[in-house]
């Protein structure tokens, strides 16, 4: 079978998903942009399951078309516009492309915040739930979550402690993560995920900080040599935050019914699903994928860990100055109730 045939037995695959599901003809089809790959984990271990769930509690009334790869056209941080614009129903999208616009829910992706996804993914849904209203407006929110924590993918070199960044160029994926670097003693070069491949073969950067879930679709492992984590159970670098966002007109128009069954498969526990399949999943096969081939690993000893947690501590005052400025108030409440959320549910006990 040529290539050629593949995409397209590919793209078939994508446009019918859900057909199979019940013979009922659909009462509607939701079109799904986002812009991982069809093969990622996020394709599908989290949007396919969710949305056959969905199409089945809805007896097949409800079924969805899956663009991934950006397939509609556009670039990664134009998801955001697209879906308030109706050019897709449902986005999966990082709010942080789009910089400036999401200031409260960029409190999850502050420096050392959290060591579980699963738990700041839940943390994100109630806090947004309770403050995010201006900030989300022309957007239904069907789930929250952040990946899996960002770590430190290098090809030059080993990064065992500050001193190592230094003259090194480093993929930053928004504000914070650019400020970050910058202190950590390398120069951020911010771009979206689909472009670091290029990057990095080119020589624009010489590393990235990304989450694990973004190296096998991207084959990242085959472009550098050293692998930089936090230990289990500490604080991660920083979080990268998505939501899971449809259009408000495309809402609105479902009978009752198809919005019960939307919104008992959307929420707190979906959010909380995700989380723990970033935890869980997408580190495993990331380290896989790394592991065969041959690349290197190194653990940050706790007291390092300690040293950088202290400098990525200075972007926290940035964080309350900028939330302020956009006219809330008491950002220092807020961050400190994002962390208390998020320290609730870290503590609550698996389901």
């Amino acid at each position: 079978m040529s290539r050629l045939t593949h995409a397209l037995v590919a793209a078939l695959g994508l446009t019918l998903f859900g057909l199979n599901a019940s013979a009922a003809e659909p009462e509607v089809v939701l079109k799904v942009h986002h812009h991982m790959p069809l093969q990622s984990i996020t394709q599908k271990d989290f949007l396919e399951p969710w949305a056959k769930k969905i199409t089945e509690a809805s007896d097949g009334r409800i079924q969805f078309q899956f663009y991934p790869s950006m397939q509609l056209g556009g670039t990664p941080p134009q998801l955001i516009d697209q879906v308030r614009d109706g050019v897709a129903d449902i986005v999966w999208t990082l709010p942080g492309y789009s910089t400036g616009r999401f200031p409260l829910i960029s409190v999850f992706e502050q420096p050392f915040m959290s060591s579980s996804a699963e738990a700041t993914s839940q943390a994100m849904w109630v806090f947004m739930q309770r403050h995010g209203e201006k900030e989300l407006a022309g957007l239904h929110l069907l789930a929250t979550q952040v990946t899996d924590g960002a770590q430190i993918h290098t090809n030059k070199r080993q990064i065992k402690t500050m001193a190592d960044f230094r003259g090194l160029k480093i993929r930053a994926s928004n504000r914070t993560a650019t400020k970050l670097i910058s202190l950590l003693g390398a120069t951020p070069v911010a771009m979206p995920v689909p472009q670091i491949p290029e990057a990095l073969s080119k020589g624009v950067v010489d590393g990235a900080i990304v989450p694990w879930d973004v190296v096998p679709p991207l084959k990242l492992q085959e472009l550098v040599k050293y692998h930089t984590e936090t230990a289990p159970g500490e604080p991660t670098l920083m979080y990268t935050t998505m939501i899971l966002a449809m259009n408000p007109d495309s809402y609105a128009k479902l009978p009752d019914d198809l919005k019960k069954v939307i919104d008992e498969n959307s929420g707190l526990e979906l959010s909380r699903t995700a989380g723990r399949l970033y935890d869980t999943k997408v580190v495993e096969i990331g380290h896989q994928v790394a592991q065969a081939q041959g690349n290197q690993f190194y653990v940050l000893p706790k007291e390092e860990t300690a040293k950088w947690e202290k400098v990525g501590q200075r972007l926290y005052k940035d964080w309350i100055e900028e939330v302020e400025s956009k006219g809330y108030t008491d950002g220092a409440g807020l961050l400190e109730e994002a962390r208390a959320l998020i320290n609730q549910y870290s503590t609550q006990p698996a389901q």
